[in-house]
């Protein structure tokens, strides 16, 4: 996948319609007009979806400074783009030249590893962002960015993002605690790496997806997102085999649960002993 070339917003080309003027194009995710396109160049049919996306977007601490009227300025300079799951967002070495923010779907940010695997670093989910860090100092992407679902993305070009943020010294203040984020999850992926065996990685990376998307069930917590043993594997530097064999063995031990790819933790007491995030009396 890290070979493939960046799929356009125009990857699929939708039918079009005009009407009073204005080109129509109709996007099929979820079934809604998401653009119209006027003859002089101008997005006219944006406005009308602007309050949905601030309501979603506007939950991120980045944003949440900003007053309707802002952010309508922001989004102004927004575009939307359209990626088929498996398609490649950018990859790693292109140029940083724009932020983005999940609509609609999933994007995997990851990276080859030496051996040749796939590294997944995060899973960006509606209502979130990435790209900021290229966008802020120009240079190339460090990571790859692609679509896991089928998604639809917000894209603001740095050229029109740099002023804005120039204008908005809150929203610049308010990055420096999302790249410290950044920066702590990955010194919390190298140790990991480093210091955790496998079974230990793969217990934390199951209690962490329980903390964001568990559903309490009877039997326990249903993780809500839905990950492939090959795609938990990358997640922690796991062989998609090995992976399989762990996740036997606990729902042997009635540790977990799995049901249709489901995995239900029905002892996070003994994940958190084998993560060793346990603490002893």
């Amino acid at each position: 996948m890290p070979g493939d070339r960046p799929a356009s917003s125009v990857s699929i080309v939708p039918p079009t319609a005009t009407i009073a003027g204005a080109t129509k194009r109709l996007y099929s995710l979820a079934h809604s007009e998401y653009r119209f396109t006027c003859d002089d160049g101008e997005q006219c049919g944006m406005a009308s979806y602007r309050k949905d996306w601030a309501k979603l977007l506007g939950k991120q601490f980045l944003f949440e400074p900003l007053s309707p009227a802002e952010f309508d300025r922001l989004l102004a300079f927004a575009r939307l783009e359209y990626f088929r799951a498996g398609r490649v967002v950018f990859a790693q070495g292109s140029p940083g030249d724009s932020l983005l923010a999940v609509l609609e779907g999933e994007v995997t940010i990851s990276a080859p590893s030496a051996e040749g695997r796939e590294v997944v670093f995060a899973v960006i989910e509606s209502g979130e962002f990435f790209g900021e860090v290229a966008l802020l100092d120009g240079k190339p992407r460090s990571a790859d960015a692609i679509a896991r679902t089928d998604c639809t993305l917000l894209v603001i070009q740095r050229r029109d993002f740099m002023p804005f943020l120039e204008a908005h010294p809150q929203i610049a203040l308010r990055l420096l605690p999302v790249l410290c984020a950044q920066i702590r999850r990955m010194s919390e992926h190298v140790q990991d790496a480093l210091f955790l065996d496998q079974p230990a990685r793969l217990a934390k990376k199951l209690l962490s997806l329980a903390a964001a998307s568990g559903e309490p069930t009877p039997e326990g917590t249903r993780i809500g997102r839905r990950l492939s043993q090959r795609e938990l594997g990358n997640l922690v530097g796991m062989p998609r085999e090995t992976v399989n064999r762990q996740l036997r063995l606990w729902q042997a031990n009635a540790v977990i649960a799995i049901d249709r790819g489901a995995i239900t933790i029905r002892d996070d007491a003994a994940l958190g002993r084998i993560a060793g995030l346990a603490r002893t009396p």
